[in-house]
């Protein structure tokens, strides 16, 4: 069987031929991948220079040029963060949260992907999401587009418009919480393709985590929520930086996708006594 590369630009790869190449290659869902690879590219031509890509190491998102997240197709470009399938868990518990949700915030947003799927599960909101990183958000606002979302460049809160400060429903912060010093044991596609913003939490990867803990209960809307992803050994202490700054606070735990999720609810506005009965 000829090899991708030998093949003339004209004629069309056969799914086993690019399925052998990246076997060959170490890819372990190889015929999965040959057959997105096939789907996605637009010439024959375009196919094979997939195919190498792959072969050389290259995510297979980065590959294709988007991700699936919640049946949604996520463009990704590179040096942005991929959205995980995990994280599909924390859109799950925010839509279970607050299903009734208008305001939604996609905070260290990355690709967007969060946002994008809040806004697909609740239909008409208003929708913002932030990033430090200039290229995650050109690539979020891309995809938040269709939504009518708002996509805004800086650190955390210091990016949100102020006129969302006590409005905010849903605030989904898929925060950077891996230890600095375990950034060189992640998968080689991790740390050598995504940016460093977007995974290193300090030194007990959970410096942004308390930044978020301290800042969210001004942005909520009396009942609204924040949520964030953390690791099952992080999460009591995930926990604890919630309560401390008064969001009635539980902890959200999917086995299947080895994922763990912090929801903390704002302070409710109690309701005002009505007039005495007069005697």
């Amino acid at each position: 069987m000829p090899s991708v590369s030998s093949v003339p630009p004209s004629t069309p790869l056969s799914r086993a031929s690019v399925a052998d190449a990246l076997r060959t290659a170490g890819c372990v869902f190889a015929e999965d991948e040959a057959e997105l690879i096939l789907s996605t590219a637009r010439t024959p031509a375009e196919a094979a220079a997939m195919v190498e890509r792959r072969v050389e190491g290259l995510p297979l998102e980065l590959v294709v040029g988007w991700a699936e997240f919640r049946g949604l197709r996520i463009t990704v470009a590179p040096g942005v963060f991929v959205p995980r399938r995990r994280t599909e868990f924390l859109v799950e518990q925010a839509l279970a949260q607050a299903p009734g949700s208008t305001v939604v915030v996609d905070l260290c947003c990355g690709s967007g992907a969060v946002g994008a799927a809040l806004a697909a599960g609740l239909g008409r909101v208003d929708l913002h999401a932030a990033d430090i990183d200039p290229v995650a958000v050109g690539c979020a606002r891309g995809n938040v587009a269709a939504a009518g979302g708002h996509v805004h460049q800086g650190d955390l809160f210091e990016a949100l418009p102020a006129e969302l400060l006590g409005r905010v429903d849903i605030l989904a912060a898929n925060v950077p919480y891996v230890p600095s010093d375990e950034i060189g044991l992640l998968p080689l596609e991790a740390r050598d393709h995504e940016p460093r913003v977007a995974l290193d939490g300090g030194t007990d990867g959970l410096d942004v985590l308390r930044r978020v803990a301290t800042e969210a209960p001004r942005w909520l809307a009396p009942g609204g929520c924040v949520l964030v992803e953390t690791s099952r050994h992080q999460a009591p202490t995930a926990v604890a930086a919630f309560e401390r700054n008064g969001l009635t606070t539980r902890l959200a735990v999917s086995e299947e996708l080895y994922a763990h999720v912090v929801i903390g609810v704002g302070q409710r506005v109690p309701l005002s006594p009505g007039p005495s009965p007069v005697r």
